[in-house]
């Protein structure tokens, strides 16, 4: 093990923690009354039944949320096996079944953004008509049990229906955003060979239409599995392309007097295909089942983040991100979706504060770039909007830094649970998350979550505290993937997540468990720096960077140095200013004085270098790693994961990397 020392600053005295729940409120969340109930005096003890006793914890947790279906009489089977341990053998669920019961039909189901341009409102009754049109026309397709149905569609209504639709017949639901280019779409539905493909004639962004017509017809000539296509006209363009097979308009699939159909499924029924970002070749096809993602969802909407019937959530979010399939799962809690689909800053930079305060928005969700972009905008939503129903903010999609949690206390709102939470495709949900009954401490996720037996791991396999190491869970959980499509002896499921730690998850993050028992994410691991043998993570960079007003977003990378050297990097920084700033000697002095006097001189770069775009992916992560390749001169296998992929080219040949 190397020795971390030399990368810790000395330690600085605790911080009072930025938001404290009220007692009384506290003992009115769900957390609470669970807690009570299950006899724990504190959330620490209420965590360790959870892990130590994980046969007494799911049963009673399903029985808490009120999730419909039959729980058998085994909880697990192989319990000591990770990857192989069986939960729940006996059971039969339904996902979708859960998401549309104990509703009042007139209530607001979902209510729908399409920038500034489009407003529409599903009551719960609209919402089951419309599943029910679906599912009847994918019945007629041929649509059973385990065929795949593909979307490549915005964050719609219809996408949600055909969702249900799909999930209540026992078929498997797979989707990409239609910002995803024909290639990258192929590389993702070419592997599941879907049975139908929802698709989009185009969608607004930032103003603007985007035609998606040409692109749907490249897909579509290119998946032969299809027995049927239907178009979903949200911008209302004439399709004049001649599909094969034939193209059937959303609206006129027919009304259906039928009840929708919800199939009894064993518990590891396969719901969701997922995919990796597909940055460093094909997209891995993670298979998520129906039990283990209603359980881990309800445990996280009821349980960690308060999702009380009634509350409306929101999610800034795409159809090809995980959040979207988090999101929607709060129908199951009793809360209204609030759906969005176009730019996070249209229509003046507000449209997100617009939309929470005018539908009375109790959890707003949103990425740490939205906010660090909001905070460098200088928006201030605490003076300019009413947003007293916000109770629960979450951030997600990279660390959230220190300064993030200040702008949203000081420019949001000051009596608010931030959740900053972490997981991934790979769970469809979190690690770590937020807590109602916890303190919020400065740049820390509040807590592990219930009966996921979450440590740090030093890279000797020996659990550390205070110490950063890798993320790991170290017994098996309901939602772990099924395992990989078409990987039928399971390596490239073991390879992914078992090799480093036999026995044991290992996820990929740079993290450490604070003295709070919260968790701190320096960054991915295989994004981690090493300089003279001392491990940084990435975010540890970017926060003290992103302080100065000047960089807007930054990436920073490990060099090989000296040039064809693999045993010793140097650190090379690169940075996207503001409009109108220039990089100088000047400002590279401000950035590394930034660097050193926050963290350590193994922290600051040896190379600064301005580029005009930040590379990311379809959900706003940057690319580390492809960065890396195009530096080192390596091929990027593929680059149509990436959200602008054309930002890549800056980063090849560049003069000042070469000495």
């Amino acid at each position: 093990m190397h020795d971390h020392a030399p990368s810790r600053p000395q330690r600085p005295l605790p911080e009072p923690p930025l938001w404290q729940p009220d007692p009384a409120t506290a003992k009115q969340t769900r957390m609470a009354q669970f807690m009570a109930e299950t006899g724990h005096a504190d959330y620490a003890a209420l965590w360790r039944w959870s892990v130590e006793q994980p046969e007494a914890f799911w049963p009673r947790l399903w029985q808490f949320c009120g999730a419909l279906g039959s729980m058998g009489d085994t909880v697990l089977e192989d319990g000591e096996r990770m990857p192989g341990a069986r939960w729940f053998p006996q059971a039969r669920v339904n996902y979708a079944e859960n998401l549309l019961q104990n509703h009042s039909a007139s209530s607001d189901a979902l209510v729908f953004r399409g920038e500034d341009k489009v407003h529409r409102r599903w009551s719960h009754a609209r919402l089951r008509a419309e599943v029910a049109r679906c599912q009847r026309h994918l019945r007629a397709l041929g649509v059973g049990q385990g065929d795949r149905v593909a979307a490549y569609l915005p964050n719609l209504p219809e996408t949600l229906a055909a969702m249900l639709a799909t999930t209540a017949l026992g078929a498997i639901w797979s989707s990409a955003s239609p910002d995803f280019g024909v290639q990258g779409v192929l590389d993702r539905f070419g592997q599941i060979a879907p049975k139908v493909l929802l698709c989009v004639d185009g969608y607004w962004y930032n103003g603007k239409q985007v035609d998606c017509r040409a692109k749907n017809a490249e897909v579509v000539a290119q998946l032969p599995s299809l027995a049927g296509v239907v178009l979903v006209p949200y911008l209302g363009l004439t399709n004049a392309a001649q599909f094969q097979p034939p193209l059937t308009s959303w609206e006129d699939l027919p009304d259906s007097d039928e009840d929708i159909i919800f199939t009894p499924l064993p518990f590891a029924h396969p719901l969701f295909i997922m995919y990796s970002s597909g940055t460093t070749g094909v997209p891995k096809c993670i298979v998520h089942g129906h039990g283990g993602v209603l359980l881990q969802h309800l445990k996280e909407h009821i349980l960690h983040s308060d999702v009380r019937p009634g509350d409306r959530l929101f999610y800034f979010t795409t159809c090809g991100w995980m959040m979207w399939n988090w999101q929607v799962s709060a129908l199951a809690a009793g809360a209204t979706l609030l759906l969005y689909d176009g730019s996070p800053f249209a229509a003046g930079g507000t449209i997100l504060f617009d939309y929470a305060e005018q539908e009375r928005a109790s959890h707003f969700g949103t990425s740490a770039k939205f906010i660090d972009a909001a905070a460098k905008m200088a928006l201030n939503p605490t003076r300019t909007h009413d947003l007293s129903a916000l109770r629960v903010l979450f951030s997600t999609g990279s660390p959230l830094a220190p300064e993030g949690f200040d702008w949203v206390y000081r420019e949001i709102k000051a009596d608010l649970l931030l959740a900053s939470i972490s997981g991934g495709t790979d769970i469809v949900s979190c690690f770590v998350l937020g807590n109602p009954l916890l303190p919020v401490h400065r740049g820390e996720i509040q807590c592990r979550g219930l009966g996921m037996a979450v440590d740090v791991f030093a890279e000797d396999g020996q659990p550390v505290r205070e110490e950063k190491g890798e993320l790991v869970c170290t017994r098996p959980f309901p939602v772990m993937p099924i395992g990989f499509w078409n990987d039928p002896e399971g390596s490239k499921y073991r390879a992914a997540y078992f090799e480093r730690f036999p026995g044991v998850w290992c996820h990929g993050d740079f993290s450490e468990l604070t003295a709070h028992d919260g968790m701190i994410i320096y960054g991915r691991s295989d994004a981690t720096l090493n300089p003279g043998g001392v491990r940084i993570g990435t975010a540890e960079i970017y926060r003290q960077v992103e302080q100065l007003p000047e960089v807007l977003e930054s990436l920073v990378i490990g060099q090989d140095w000296p040039p064809g050297r693999h045993d010793d990097i140097r650190v090379v920084l690169f940075v996207k200013l503001a409009p109108g700033v220039t990089l100088d000697a000047v400002l590279i002095d401000r950035i590394r004085q930034q660097i050193r006097a926050n963290t350590t001189p193994r922290h600051v770069p040896a190379k600064v270098v301005q580029v005009h775009d930040i590379p990311r992916t379809k959900s706003g992560k940057i690319v580390e790693l492809a960065v890396r390749n195009v530096v080192h001169e390596r091929p990027v296998k593929n680059v149509e994961a990436l959200a602008n992929p054309e930002a890549l080219e800056e980063f090849r040949n560049r003069p000042e990397l070469a000495d």
